[in-house]
């Protein structure tokens, strides 16, 4: 014990760089062991383009064979693989091979194919005499493989020609040339004929010609005109189909309109598929504002009216493919139904129609889910980096009042611990009550929504709750109730607005050493006061995470709110008297004050065991007219799991400020905070990651009881803490559980009894001691 307290109290930098190097050192030890004698290892991929019309990145996945997976460029995964003994099965031979990675034996017939598919793409992006050749360099039985790219200018296009066969699509297809993306002068390029076959086929179905598809679009390119061009003929056949004899004939197109709507508002595929035509007879049809409703219910489960208003297909329309999938999306978001099915099929009209005019019928099944749901769930905690567990009774209706009305009610008990520097752990406790009902549309007075309905998919929420909450120095009681909309704006864009939001809080109970610390500083005192909040408040998400095929992802959120201007302005329009202290509403102070924030997320993805997340968060606060302090539930903190992890959770700052009492919970009016993080997987359910943050809180408003805590521009970035650290996470799959070890590089404090003279940069300059390290859990990754 004795030898583990000294180490920490004289641990220098160096001894962790060495402990760094000499892991990077023993993974990247002998990678070629079991290399067949004759072989070498692929070592790493080369491409060089000599011009800027073709990156790098985009030949990347044309590359046949690939490297062993590297962390911080070692071969991790092949160091794991060469620690067992190949001939030997017993653990941990076999698991070591298991969880590693078998060296990568280079491949000529590989490298011969990525070189012609390579090839293959420059081509395809206009470079028709692009040159593309190889090398490979082997040196101490590793092999790096060189693909160099010469690429002269590109071939252009010089015109566009259509050859349509039927007169109908002709028309459409002049009328929409000028949104044609194959355009004259620029590079020829594949992929943009074939984004302009998909753009054209829609289009062209979503003016009604169901039986058309891209397969009829085809392109003929010559590029014998000389002068590094190329001439396109837009070429759409005529419709194919097998007659009567088997025989193939072609003609125009047909236009399809939409005759019936059949909609199946609980719809059993399970008994559908069992007994067919039996279970189809078996139902109901009950003819509704134009559309037929096929049910086996005699009261419906879901309104007809509701359904109505999330199709975006009527009788007698045009048939639209886009409008087809609206209708399906937005009957999904409903969040009623499981599976959404929408098919078309010729209706009976069509044997005695003549000419290019036919009718569809368009089937709309619709499989509900549960309606009710009861669960109880036992759940991890973390509270700002306090772990703990709750017990939660839920309660939950999907369609209370045959809306698609989502009402719930949550009877909620938790338990966490309290860690503070300096003081043994203690907990907290917090048992609550909430309830809420979310409605699938705008509820506003007055107002006819179905439009904006339709487009943006809105929700209206109300909610109430009630908290108590029992902590170690003091107890404290929240009532909440909220009134919001919120709805989105494109696939990856969603604003939350809520107009009312009301919060009653009171403290009953503070300890009487917690009372005289916080009677020291004027703004901890205000900060702890009885308040009644009613506000405000605006939020908007930006998050394109669900990309496809994406390497990388932007999440964004943006917060704005207010309270107490209302009733600041009713009161001085009525020209009522201000003590003091300040207004007050049954005998309680409210909050006045505007407060906002921001937090941006960037994750680049390296490859299939490695990412790089970068976030960055500001946030102000500022408290005026009723108030002298943002109340304590709206405040920012510094240090904790999710935060800046080489300090405790609230024992970071405010600015230079040093507490030195025993009640560390340290809040503040604003807050800038930057991390990155660098993310691996190891090994079975085990991860890691390598992080470094830096930031701090400070006050707005001068508060004499803590010098050094107040913003200013001038010295700010003196104030600003950095650490960094290493951590382990386990994928459990339903919950990842971590751990970080966080280390100060840079702390701010002014006043520091061991070390007057010492500078604010630990690192380089120690010794460290045990304070200056900290272990933080937490459940989930921390942003």
């Amino acid at each position: 014990m004795k030898i583990s307290i000294t180490y920490l109290n004289h641990f220098r930098p160096g001894f962790g760089i060495f402990i760094i190097l000499f892991y990077l050192i023993i993974t990247s030890c002998n990678p070629t062991k079991y290399v067949p004698e004759g072989e070498s290892l692929l070592n790493e991929n080369h491409i060089n383009v000599n011009k800027e019309g073709i990156r790098k990145s985009d030949l990347v996945p044309y590359i046949k064979q690939t490297p062993n997976k590297r962390i911080f460029g070692t071969r991790f995964y092949l160091g794991l693989y060469n620690l067992s003994n190949i001939n030997k099965e017993k653990w941990p031979h076999n698991w070591l091979r298991n969880i590693g990675e078998e060296p990568v034996i280079y491949d000529s017939y590989a490298k011969t194919k990525t070189k012609e598919q390579i090839k293959s793409y420059v081509t395809s992006k206009g470079y028709f005499d692009g040159k593309v050749t190889d090398t490979v360099i082997t040196a101490n039985r590793k092999s790096d493989v060189f693909y160099n790219i010469e690429l002269l200018r590109p071939y252009t296009i010089r015109n566009l020609t259509y050859e349509i066969a039927d007169s109908n699509i002709r028309k459409l297809c002049f009328f929409d040339s000028v949104n044609c993306i194959i355009k004259r002068g620029k590079p020829y390029d594949v992929d943009v004929l074939l984004a302009e076959r998909t753009r054209f086929e829609r289009y062209i179905r979503d003016h009604g010609f169901y039986g058309f598809s891209n397969d009829y679009i085809w392109f003929k390119v010559d590029s014998t005109v000389g002068n590094r061009q190329v001439n396109i003929k837009y070429n759409i056949r005529n419709f194919t189909k097998l007659d009567s004899y088997n025989r193939i004939s072609s003609g125009p197109f047909a236009v399809y309109t939409i005759k019936n709507i059949y909609i199946y508002p609980d719809f059993i595929p399970k008994e559908a598929l069992e007994r067919g035509e039996a279970y189809l007879k078996s139902l109901d049809t009950t003819f509704y504002r134009g559309y037929y409703f096929i049910t086996s219910m005699k009261k419906p489960e879901v309104k007809y009216d509701l359904i109505i208003r999330s199709l975006f297909l009527k009788p007698g329309s045009v048939y639209n493919v886009t409008s087809t999938e609206q209708t399906q999306t937005h009957l999904l978001s409903l969040k009623i139904y499981r599976l959404v099915n929408i098919n078309y099929n010729d209706s009976k009209e069509n044997e005695s129609l003549q000419g290019m005019e036919l009718k569809l019928d368009c089937n709309i099944q619709l499989t509900l889910l549960s309606q009710q749901s009861y669960k109880i769930e036992l759940e991890g905690t973390n509270s700002a980096g306090n772990l703990g567990g709750a017990l939660n009774l839920i309660y939950q209706h999907k369609n209370l009042f045959h809306g698609a009305e989502l009402f719930s009610t949550k009877l909620k008990g938790a338990y966490a611990a309290y860690s503070q520097p300096n003081t043994r752990l203690s907990s907290t406790q917090e048992y609550g009550l909430e309830t809420s009902l979310r409605l699938p549309e705008f509820l506003v007075p007055f107002i006819k929504t179905e439009n904006f309905i339709k487009k943006y998919n809105p929700s209206t929420t109300l909610l109430a709750s009630y908290d108590y909450q029992s902590m170690p120095f003091y107890t404290r009681t929240v009532a909440n109730a909220s009134f919001g909309y919120s709805w989105k704006a494109g696939y990856y864009q969603q604003h939350i607005v809520n107009p009312i939001q009301l919060s009653l809080v009171n403290v009953p109970y503070i300890n009487s050493g917690y009372k005289a610390w916080i009677d020291s500083s004027s703004y901890q005192a205000n900060s702890y006061k009885d308040v009644l909040i009613l506000g405000g408040s605006y939020s908007f998400i930006f998050n394109n995470q669900i990309i496809k095929n994406s390497r990388d992802y932007w999440f964004l959120r943006i917060n704005a709110e207010t309270a107490g201007n209302f009733l600041s302005g009713v009161y001085k329009m009525f020209g009522v008297h201000k003590s003091d202290s300040g207004y007050y509403l049954f005998r309680q102070p409210f909050a006045q004050y505007v407060k906002a924030d921001i937090d941006i997320r960037y994750n680049y993805k390296f490859n299939d065991v490695s990412s790089i997340v970068y976030r960055a968060f500001f946030g102000i606060g500022i408290p005026y007219g009723n108030s002298t302090s943002v109340p304590f539930e709206k405040q920012y903190f510094g240090g904790g799991a999710n935060d800046i992890r080489a300090w405790q959770i609230r024992s970071l700052g405010p600015g230079s400020f040093a507490d030195t009492s025993r009640f560390l919970n340290e809040t503040a009016d604003i807050k800038l905070e930057a991390n990155a993080e660098y993310r691996f997987k190891l090994f079975w359910i085990l991860e890691s990651a390598i992080f470094l943050d830096a930031g701090n809180i400070w006050s707005y408003n001068y508060d004499n009881a803590r010098p050094g805590s107040q913003f200013t521009f001038k010295s700010f970035y003196k104030d600003i803490a950095i650490g960094t650290g290493t951590g382990f996470r386990f994928d459990l799959k339903f919950v990842i559980a971590r751990v970080d070890i966080g280390m100060k590089l840079r702390d701010p404090l002014l006043h520091d009894p061991l070390f007057t003279e010492r500078s604010h940069w630990i690192f380089m300059n120690g010794p460290y001691r045990r304070k200056d390290f900290t272990i933080v859990l937490g459940i989930g990754y921390p942003f």
